[in-house]
């Protein structure tokens, strides 16, 4: 699975912002909702269109990606 199976950048789905592929929830939101002490499990009852395991392999490439710069 590879970046693009976890998001979408496409100008016609909110400006290009990129958000979980499938849905119009912007990426940015989860690390907000993490940023702001919610839970993961408070952001997928928020926004119920992210699965956790989408989620959770945002954060993880996310991390890996911070890790090897």
């Amino acid at each position: 699975m590879n970046s693009t199976d976890l998001i979408t950048v496409d100008p016609d789905i909110l400006g290009g912002t990129p958000v979980f592929k499938g849905t119009r929830v912007p990426v940015k939101s989860l690390f907000d909702y993490l940023e702001k002490d919610y839970t993961l499990e408070e952001f997928i009852e928020c926004f119920p269109s992210v699965s956790k395991e989408i989620a959770c392999q945002v954060l993880e490439r996310s991390e890996a990606a911070l890790l090897a710069a």
